[in-house]
């Protein structure tokens, strides 16, 4: 049927949604056999291209009388362990006063699956299928959710590049902020056992005719192009066409189409279809206005999909270089073995030419000189300076693209250099890198966004609980949580990070402060433990090993307390014995409530009455001091309790009422 039947099939689907005339969704079916077409024709032969570098980046598969070279591989290679090395480190942050325990829960939960998400292999695998493929695709819409077991984790899923067929007009899987370049269609080939179709609930079960259904993939086929390019790639035998006979029954595999395009109403849907797409034997509506996938790009192109990939900068290097080595190789073995001219009517035997250790060959001189009865042909010599200068060219090309010098790759450079220069090729690669590494944290963002939202739509309210198992400096401990601790009034701000700038900004930052630290602390009033805790965060201790280090004081125990009530808005009063100056620091943290601000205000007022009538505030308290009881406050609830119009409020800088 032609794609200008649509219109007209999907008015009779309505009109006879009921008849059994009508297969169930042939219209969609109708659609995604021409979205299908069109990505075909507009990306095989791009598919077909990074196929056959598998066999280049391999290097298995080629003329045992030839030369390979690894040019794609060791570039390939380097670049990805220098990205996968710099971790990208997220950090949920609220958006209202709120939210900040929910993002501080958000953080611990992300450490905690990162793990339990495997999530070191996704990133292998999804870095390098961006380098070979130029853009790595996953998709982040499966959730377990085991009560029994306590497991409730988001499973992100690696899609195959080869695989993958799109809308040709599309920028990335989900475009710009505002969805434009957005994919309005893709999918994928795969293969499927019937428990796996059988256990899908959104299968359409009235489709499922197993008897029609077929292992091979049909025409057009992608799947089948990926299975074979890789198992020749790895000088494999090819068992692609004997399936039907070593694999029956529960391990049969049926090749499935996974599609995504939009319905009729316009609305996001997800399509299973049999192996030739002529039948729709599943159908689910997204939830969202956004597809449920993450891509991550190398070298992303403006406008485009495709972008750069490693093999497109080295393929051609590598070729010829490898063309290049085969031929010196050849030359050289013309040398040790060339070719000569005889005279056949004095040597008349063609093998006593061979070689042979003490040999003795008859010749028959009649009378003449032995000497003239061979000599060496002459032919042309190779240009072995040329040879090697067209060796080392290519390879020099394909370092300065990636940004991979002999350095970086591990090897000991050819030319001496001095240590500045080396430093400054380091530090350039670097750059180069923190490039890719930046570029790597868009799509880092997005998956932490959509990770939030799959516990956003499956973690139930007042059912589910996740229990993290978080360990500090006071050994392990667990911190249950449900739906209200992890979800936030508004969905929060991620911030993504890479973790080897974020040293270097540390240790940049440590080195300044810690001098300038050595000045202020001298300084009488200055907040000696406030400064002695940042240089802690600096040199990497944790809060719970900083807490360690120095305990917190009955002041700064007592307005954490307080603060709980402070940002329900509850009045708390001010009391004498207070030390003001770490109140004001504590109580900068609560939410800003009217008790919070008439709170703060009345601290202040303390220390200005201080100040006027020391008579009247007992002897301060040092850090080992308790609270004792029955004590008074300077004001009477009522007056605290009376908010006034105030500027902002900033946490103190001194503690002056610790004494040393």
């Amino acid at each position: 049927m032609a794609k200008d039947k649509l219109p007209e099939l999907r008015e009779k689907e309505k009109a006879n949604s009921t008849s059994p005339e009508i297969e169930p969704h042939k219209s969609l079916q109708m659609q995604i056999n021409f979205e299908y077409t069109l990505a075909w024709k507009n990306q095989k032969s791009k598919k077909d291209k990074q196929l056959k570098r598998l066999r280049l980046y391999n290097n298995q598969k080629r003329d045992r009388k030839a030369v390979g070279d690894t040019t794609m591989f060791t570039i390939h290679q380097t670049v990805l362990a220098s990205l996968y090395a710099d971790r990208l480190m997220v950090e949920f942050g609220g958006r209202v006063e709120d939210d900040e325990e929910v993002a501080e829960n958000l953080n611990a939960m992300a450490e905690y699956d990162y793990d339990e998400m495997e999530k070191d292999e996704i990133d292998y695998d999804w870095d390098w299928d961006s380098l070979f493929f130029g853009r790595g695709i996953i998709s982040q819409e499966e959730y377990i959710r085991d009560p029994d077991n306590g497991i409730y984790l988001p499973v992100p899923h690696l899609r195959d590049p080869v695989t993958f067929l799109r809308d040709p007009d599309a920028t990335s899987i989900n475009g710009d902020r505002t969805g434009q370049g957005a994919a309005l269609f893709f999918g994928y080939e795969t293969s499927m056992t019937r428990k796996e179709i059988e256990e899908n609930p959104h299968m359409l079960k009235e489709t499922l005719k197993f008897e029609e259904f077929s292992i091979d993939s049909g025409i057009m086929s992608v799947l089948e192009d990926a299975v074979a390019a890789r198992t020749e790639a790895q000088g494999r035998d090819d068992v692609t066409k004997f399936k039907n006979a070593y694999k029956q029954g529960a391990n049969a595999q049926f090749a499935v189409t996974v599609w995504y395009t939009h319905d009729t109403d316009g609305k996001k849907v997800k399509v299973w279809l049999v192996n030739d797409r002529s039948r729709v034997i599943g159908y689910k509506k997204l939830k969202h206005d956004y597809w449920p996938y993450n891509d991550r790009p190398l070298y992303p192109t403006a406008h485009d999909w495709d972008g750069t990939s490693i093999p497109d900068l080295t393929e051609d290097k590598q070729r010829a270089r490898a063309i290049a080595a085969t031929l010196g190789l050849d030359a050289m073995k013309a040398d040790l073995y060339p070719m000569y001219l005889y005279d056949s009517n004095k040597i008349t035997n063609r093998n006593d030419l061979n070689f042979g250790f003490n040999k003795f060959i008859p010749v028959d001189t009649k009378g003449e000189r032995i000497d003239n009865a061979i000599l060496p042909f002459i032919k042309s010599r190779p240009n072995m300076n040329l040879l090697e200068f067209i060796y080392t060219t290519l390879d020099l090309s394909a370092q300065k693209a990636t940004a991979t010098p002999e350095l970086q790759q591990g090897m000991m450079s050819k030319q001496q250099r001095t240590l500045g220069e080396i430093n400054i090729v380091a530090s350039r690669a670097d750059t180069r890198y923190s490039l890719s590494a930046k570029i790597f944290g868009w799509s880092e963002r997005r998956f932490w966004r959509q990770w939030y939202q799959v516990y956003k739509d499956n973690f139930k309210e007042d059912i589910d609980e996740k229990v993290l198992r978080l360990t500090g400096a006071f050994g392990a401990k667990w911190r249950p949580l449900q739906k209200k601790d992890i979800v936030a009034t508004l969905d929060p701000h991620v911030k993504i990070e890479s973790q080897i700038l974020t040293r270097a900004k540390q240790l940049e930052e440590r080195q300044s402060l810690t001098g300038y630290f050595g000045l202020a602390l001298q300084e009488q009033t200055s907040n000696r433990r406030y400064g002695l805790k940042k240089l802690g965060r600096l040199h990497g201790l944790e809060k719970d090993e900083l807490d360690r280090l120095f305990p917190p004081t009955i002041d700064e125990r007592e307005a954490e307390q307080q603060n709980d009530s402070l940002s329900e808005n509850k009045l708390v009063p001010v009391l004498a014995e207070d030390d003001h100056n770490v109140h004001l620091e504590i109580h900068g943290k609560a939410a800003e409530t009217p008790a919070t601000k008439a709170h703060i205000e009345a601290h202040k007022d303390a220390l200005l009455l201080k100040k006027l009538k020391p008579e009247l505030f007992p002897q301060e308290p040092t850090q080992t001091d308790f609270q004792p009881p029955g004590t008074k406050s300077i004001l009477p609830p009522g007056n605290v309790g009376m908010p006034r119009e105030q500027k902002p409020i900033s946490p103190s800088q001194t503690s002056g009422g610790l004494q040393q």
